[in-house]
């Protein structure tokens, strides 16, 4: 039976923040859509401390922003941005719209559509996390999408030149400088000056994440993302300090950030545990980390792989880091995660930057029913059908009226009588009436 070394914070505790979110998200959400810009406005100057007339910023401050940067800052956005471009294009290709003759005369189909609109956020407030533009609005650009707006936090009083540069070389169409809930609620509600989008992606905050739950149905959303969470799991093939980096290089994105080690070696266990300590002494982001590690930090010990699989898989972490001499082995039994970082030459901070797969994933267990964001997630899977001959309409028609009936939909049932009628030359029952329901 697994030990536990190190538990994270409650259940219960967690259902207690969550609820304050809620609380807040669903009064600001009502807010922004009974006022529109001006709630807007007193929202960014409250939260973020940043007051403009139009949030949207102009192509003149998009080009300044992207003529401060370094020429070596841009070829290494243009670089992680080829990557996923690269990355997104593959998986557009393996989606392909379907057209088949099941039966004689019967033709049915399916095309894949993007959404018209989509709304992509992008982290920044803490961090000017630019590699969230790449994940979210090159593969929107690839999944074909026509309008793609952006919104991300002023940093440090100001748009951030790195996130907006990225933005633009990755094709998005409106870009504003807004942060938080308000920018989400802007982009899904519309306000005078936003028209609303048909879908919202991107990760963020808890703040963030719990807007888009509250959304969800009024728009699309492409999944429960943030605040991020990561799972090392690790034999003794591997040694303390590696496990520690992978851990803090995650729980420095917020003191909400689980980061839990899955081990099967009680001496790495506890290596980690005291570099991970020795190392928070020395992180410039050690604060922020130490909070996210005492909060929410676990380390647990199993007593085999299989147990670690079982673990891991109820754990459905965003991000694996896998460090065992068999690192395929969790990836042919694994079953609920984000993404899989497999070896110890990868690692997370690979996907969340450039190495070409989305960094956008589920969170808060949600990997046990979905992926990340890809293409996929901006497409719609629509189906048609046509039927080519008289004698199909009329087959099928007779299949159809005997089952509307076992289910006593007479409606249903006479849709298909009547094309047994005509396109069959068959005298079969009006929908169990002698005369047809709508005179001929």
């Amino acid at each position: 039976m697994a030990q536990y070394l190190k538990h994270g914070e409650t259940a219960a505790a967690r259902r207690d923040d969550d609820r304050k979110v809620r609380d807040t998200v669903e009064a600001i959400l009502a807010d922004v859509e009974a006022r529109g810009d001006a709630a807007v406005r007193e929202l960014s100057i409250k939260f973020d401390g940043l007051d403009r007339e139009d949030f949207r910023l102009s192509p003149a401050e998009i080009q300044a922003c992207i003529d401060s940067l370094d020429p070596q800052d841009i070829r290494d956005i243009e670089f992680a941005q080829t990557q996923v471009r690269n990355f997104a294009q593959i998986q557009r290709a393996s989606i392909t719209d379907v057209e088949v003759e099941t039966l004689p005369g019967v033709v049915l189909g399916h095309r894949n559509i993007p959404v018209n609109a989509a709304g992509c956020y992008v982290p920044g407030g803490k961090y000017p996390l630019l590699a969230s533009a790449h994940m979210s609005v090159i593969t929107a650009k690839v999944a074909g999408v026509a309008r793609v707006v952006t919104c991300a936090p002023p940093f440090k009083g100001k748009p951030a030149p790195a996130i907006v540069a990225a933005q633009a070389m990755a094709g998005a169409d409106e870009i504003y400088c807004l942060g938080g809930i308000q920018a989400v609620a802007a982009m899904a509600l519309g306000t005078q000056s936003m028209a609303s989008v048909d879908m919202l992606v991107g990760p963020g905050n808890a703040f963030v994440a719990e807007a888009k739950r509250q959304l969800f149905g009024r728009v699309g959303i492409d999944l429960f993302a943030g605040p991020t969470e990561t799972l090392v799991i690790a034999d003794d093939s591997v040694d303390g300090e590696l496990c520690a980096t992978d851990l803090l290089g995650q729980a420095e994105h917020g003191p909400d950030s689980p980061a839990i080690l899955l081990t099967n070696s009680e001496k790495l266990a506890r290596d980690t545990m005291r570099e991970i300590e020795r190392l928070l002494q020395i992180l410039p982001t050690g604060d922020v980390a130490r909070q996210a590690w005492e909060r929410f930090g676990q380390v647990i010990v199993a007593d085999d792989v299989d147990e670690m699989v079982r673990i891991a898989d109820d754990i459905a972490s965003e991000h694996v880091q896998v460090m065992t001499r068999d690192p395929d082995y969790f990836l042919k039994h694994m079953t609920n995660y984000g993404a899989l970082f497999l070896g110890a030459r990868t690692n997370v901070a690979y996907g969340d930057k450039v190495i070409g797969t989305n960094h956008t994933l589920p969170t808060r267990k949600a990997a046990r029913y979905t992926g990340g964001l890809w293409v996929g997630k901006f497409l719609k899977t629509c189906t048609y059908q046509r039927v080519l001959t008289d004698e199909a309409s009329a087959m099928i028609g007779e299949y159809c009226s005997r089952l509307c009936a076992l289910e006593g939909f007479a409606g249903h049932g006479e849709q298909a009588n009547v094309r047994v009628r005509r396109y069959g030359g068959r005298n079969v029952p009006y929908a169990g009436r002698a005369e047809p329901l709508i005179a001929a």
